[in-house]
């Protein structure tokens, strides 16, 4: 039997050249008929998910968390104490001085942190939350404190990230004493310069700044927000406690 492929087409019969094919149907028309399968040229391109957001790379003081869980457990101890067993006015003046202290220990202790991705830097001081776009950060400064400064001017300290002159001094004694190691045939420390880690962490946030700034998503203008939420609770404990030692 010979194969499809090698039979003659009869002579009234249609050769496959006369048939329609798939070319014929994408020849234009007036009145094109419906595709059950358009081409793929044809079908809307999709539009791909959304780039995903860099997280936030979080720095924070773990002396200062520390120093902060420590003064908490005090005050809350002493206070707790004194509004249980006071007398008098005792526990009133023992609930404003709560009001007022809790707060403003955990604003100066724990609350301070920078959150810093490809767009933009979230600075969370104790009584302020400053939200500054890369592109509109203008330097990052590092001399007895750590601060970063916008291009309109305004300088913001950077809480979370405390200057230490002890590890800096620490830092430049081991640095000089890895210099004359290689200097006297002595076996070489790790290269590279040592720094603190306060000045290395600004250092990558400069690094982030330079590389990102420029990009669109990473413009925009500053903005500031109070943080009520400490600073309503302290603000009631102090007149409070300002109308009881008043009073009498």
């Amino acid at each position: 039997m010979t194969p499809p492929d090698h039979q003659s087409p009869a002579p009234d019969s249609p050769g496959p050249s006369d048939a329609p094919g798939p070319s014929d149907s994408l020849e234009p028309s007036d009145s094109p008929e419906p595709s059950d399968s358009p081409e793929p040229s044809a079908r809307p391109e999709p539009s791909g998910p959304p780039a995903p957001v860099s997280r936030d790379r979080i720095y924070r003081s773990p002396a200062g968390i520390a120093g902060g869980v420590l003064l908490l457990g005090i005050s809350v101890w002493l206070g707790m104490d004194a509004l249980v067993v006071g007398e008098g006015r005792t526990p009133w003046l023992a609930l404003a001085g709560l009001l007022l202290v809790v707060p403003l220990i955990g604003a100066f202790t724990l609350r301070p942190a920078v959150f810093a991705n490809e767009e933009r830097l979230r600075i969370r001081n104790p009584l302020r939350l400053i939200v500054l776009p890369l592109g509109a950060v203008d330097s990052l400064r590092s001399g007895y404190s750590n601060e970063v400064r916008d291009k309109s001017g305004t300088t913001y300290q950077l809480w979370a990230i405390p200057v230490s002159l002890r590890a800096r001094k620490k830092a430049a004694r081991q640095q000089a004493r890895g210099a004359a190691g290689r200097g006297g045939g002595m076996p070489a420390e790790p290269t590279g310069p040592v720094r603190a880690q306060a000045d290395q962490i600004m250092d990558e946030l400069r690094e982030l700044v330079e590389a990102r700034g420029p990009a669109e998503q990473a413009q925009g203008e500053p903005s500031v927000r109070w943080a009520y939420e400490i600073v309503a609770p302290a603000l009631a404990g102090a007149v409070l406690l300002v109308i009881l030692l008043t009073v009498g």
